[in-house]
């Protein structure tokens, strides 16, 4: 797809400086940026580049001045970084454009779907389930029986739904995850082996949430396990049975969450955390990269470390942990002179 300088400032609402007409079908780092292609400006130490760069559009801030001779387009805008932003989901929407349902593919005739729908080769959709308007499933997803997807979501090849799963509206979710399997529910017998309890609950994720790929999400074993309303998990993030995660909290990539905890609103979770099972996590809270969580956390609280501590603790306690072998080999060279003045004054 090609755009001119004037199609994307109609679209950031931005003033352009330069050939209105130059067309972009490509984008591009602006150190190195080539012709066709279209950059931006945001952080000022990449200023120097803007005079160098070949791409033949950059969006920059409208208080950029230029000091010397430029050759690229430039589109002016309130916020470089957020125009950018807007166009890269502009130009997503418009890539994934795709409608029809192609074949091979199968729709179980109880199954109700909306209008200008997508729906790619060997897709299955299950019994009683509703799909919404504009929902756009790639090829190899599959959906089990009475599950619900809102208007607007988006389902990656190979992802897994399913039954009785309930996913809201501006929904995507990505390749490789799955949604709905059985929780980790084992209880012990006398004779050692473990027998399967039934995990006969769901999972409900509400409106605006991101699944990355390969996450996993397990249903309840009673009740709902529930992703609130503006939810962002990363790639390959376990969320075990009856969690819940309130609304607007990142979480980064490999953390695990184990069965019935609770996490706040507003949360800022790291890589690689692991979050032991029952807990509360309050609003606000920001658990840094490789932490434990084995305690119930308050709101507004920053956290880090295993088992986690306070996070400005941690960091006072991390300067002594660097020197704790110079910090020993100085205990026991006083150890030895006490030992050798106690020997000297003894009577």
């Amino acid at each position: 797809m090609k755009f001119t300088a004037n199609q994307i400032a109609k679209i950031l609402d931005g003033d352009i400086v330069g050939n209105a007409d130059v067309e972009v079908y490509k984008l591009s780092k602006i150190e190195e940026g080539e012709q066709g292609s279209l950059t931006f400006l945001s952080n000022p130490k990449y200023t120097p580049y803007i005079y160098s760069t070949k791409a033949s559009i950059a969006i920059v801030g409208k208080n950029f001045i230029p000091e010397k001779e430029f050759n690229t387009t430039l589109i002016k805008v309130d916020d470089a970084y957020q125009s950018f932003a807007l166009l890269l989901e502009y130009y997503n929407q418009a890539k994934s454009q795709k409608n029809g349902i192609e074949e091979p593919s199968y729709i179980s005739e109880t199954s109700v779907t909306g209008d200008a729908i997508y729906i790619g080769a060997f897709a299955y959709i299950g019994a009683q389930s509703i799909i919404g308007n504009n929902v756009k499933i790639y090829p190899n997803v599959y959906i089990g029986d009475n599950v619900k997807i809102g208007d607007n979501t988006i389902i990656f090849s190979g992802a897994k739904i399913y039954s009785e799963t309930e996913i809201g509206e501006n929904c995507v979710i990505n390749s490789g995850a799955i949604i709905g399997a059985d929780g980790f529910g084992f209880a012990p017998s006398e004779d050692g082996t473990y027998g399967k309890v039934p995990q006969i609950g769901n999972v409900i994720i509400e409106d605006f949430v991101d699944i990355g790929a390969a996450t996993t999400i397990d249903r309840a074993t009673l009740g709902s396990t529930i992703i609130r309303k503006g939810v962002k998990l990363d790639n390959q993030i376990q969320v075990a049975h009856n969690v819940e995660i309130g609304k607007n909290t990142v979480i980064a990539a490999q953390t695990g969450i184990a069965g019935s905890s609770k996490i706040g609103e507003n949360c800022m979770i790291g890589g690689q955390v692991g979050v032991a099972g029952h807990l509360t996590i309050g609003n606000n809270v920001r658990i840094q990269a490789q932490s434990g969580i084995a305690k119930n956390i308050k709101d507004d609280e920053i956290i880090q470390g295993t088992p986690a501590f306070g996070y400005t603790d941690f960091n006072k306690s991390y300067v002594y942990f660097k020197k704790l072998p110079s910090l020993m080999a100085t205990i026991n060279m006083l150890e030895k002179e006490v030992k050798a003045l106690k020997e000297k004054y003894e009577y």
